[in-house]
């Protein structure tokens, strides 16, 4: 069947617009089109992500990466706390000096990076439709049939769902999840505080759920600021986030403390359901799933949208190399490797931010001393912490996608 395009790419996201420049700078002959509800190439509005080594990779190999640095702040060092939210001293257990080439990590606005990708899959020559998301899709033979929500159609070899957490395309293809709520939401807010951050970021440890700081560059009145991922139980994050500023200031105080002086929120916090969830299948004769869409994991370890990118290099290496030996990129004897590529990885990084919010997510008198104890076992055991860090950079190990190691397709 004749195709208007090869990938109709579904969420103009960091993952959908990657996804879109990958495949047209490596198959210039390769038709792809993103399609997404949001008027504008969509960013999480307010929200930053710190980007470890093989995602910064992957966006200095598509070009991007000079134009994101100069809102990127490197994270220089990482320290981990444990105790209630009352306690005077925070005692630090655990240290990682984020240095080397797998200790990369980098802050950076949402806004920035989604900006640089949707100009570049553009001038890559991706058509890109916004105001216009997937409304439903079809399949038959060898193509995919895909109505928008502005009535256009397109048909394709193949549609990606790169559309976040609450996925319509996984919903029409009746692909289940499996896994759990936490009963808990994540709020994020961006703070400025007294005295500048060092790069420094930290994780404190609470019995609701652990309040991250991450460091932001300075804005252009000269603030220092951070970003905060702030977890508590759902009904009271519902309180904190709708409720009076006042409040919201005060409980922000006792959680962030005095260690960079004054601190005050500058945007209007938000906050977001957390669970561990999983696609039963990514794949589907005609469809792939990539990012949220495949796969949810708790924020504890910021690697949520790192596990994206590294759908990204992995769906993108599959579909190249694919149309290079004059495959069918949307048959499953192509896509099946993405999701035997994916899939563990995937599963193995819910177990360990799993295991970390049940071991820490509470104020058990007998787990606690036992955690605080193999925190600071850990934290005197370099190779066990460079072990770690280079888990956590998606550029290590015995398959790792080449632009997730810096390479070209």
């Amino acid at each position: 069947m004749k195709t208007d395009v090869e990938v109709v790419i579904a969420g103009g996201g960091q993952v959908g617009l990657a996804l879109a420049l990958a495949l047209r700078q490596a198959a210039p002959t390769l038709g792809v089109t993103v399609a997404d509800p949001a008027p504008a190439p969509h960013a999480r509005q307010g929200r930053a992500s710190t980007l470890v080594a093989g995602p910064r990779r992957l966006l200095a190999g598509l070009g991007v990466w000079a134009r994101i640095a100069d809102a990127a702040e490197r994270v220089t060092a990482m320290e981990i706390t444990d105790s209630r939210t009352g306690d005077a001293v925070r005692p630090v257990f655990l240290t990682f000096a984020l240095d080397g080439e797998d200790g990369e990590a980098y802050v950076v606005p949402d806004a920035a990076v989604t900006a640089a990708l949707a100009e570049g899959a553009a001038k890559a020559g991706a058509e890109i439709i916004t105001g216009a998301g997937v409304a439903d899709f079809s399949t038959s033979g060898g193509a995919v049939t895909v109505r928008l929500a502005d009535g256009g159609m397109l048909r394709a070899r193949l549609l990606v769902g790169a559309d976040g957490a609450r996925s319509k395309i996984r919903e029409l293809a009746g692909i289940q999840r499996v896994g759990r709520s936490y009963g808990h939401s994540g709020i994020v807010v961006t703070v400025a505080h007294e005295r500048p951050h060092g790069g420094k970021a930290w994780e404190h440890f609470l019995p609701g759920g652990p309040f991250a700081a991450l460091p932001l560059k300075d804005d252009a009145e000269g603030r220092h600021l951070s970003s905060l991922v702030w977890t508590e139980p759902t009904d009271i994050a519902e309180r904190l986030v709708e409720g009076d500023r006042l409040a919201f200031q005060v409980e922000l105080e006792r959680r962030f403390g005095h260690r960079l002086g004054a601190v005050a929120a500058i945007d209007q916090p938000q906050a977001f359901p957390l669970g561990i969830f999983v696609a039963r299948d990514f794949v589907r004769p005609r469809l792939a799933l990539a990012g949220d869409a495949a796969h949810s994991v708790h924020p504890v370890a910021g690697q949520g949208l790192n596990l994206g990118y590294r759908d990204v290099a992995a769906l993108a290496e599959v579909i190249v190399e694919g149309h290079r030996l004059g495959l069918d990129i949307g048959s499953l004897g192509v896509l099946e490797r993405y999701q035997r590529w994916r899939r563990y990885d995937t599963a193995e990084m819910g177990w360990v931010t799993d295991g970390i919010t049940r071991l820490f997510s509470n104020d058990n008198p007998v787990l606690r001393p036992v955690r605080d104890f193999g925190l600071g076992v850990v934290d005197r055991l370099p190779e066990l912490k460079r072990m770690f860090i280079g888990g956590a950079s998606g550029a290590r190990g015995s398959d790792v996608p080449r632009l997730m190691r810096g390479e070209a397709i």
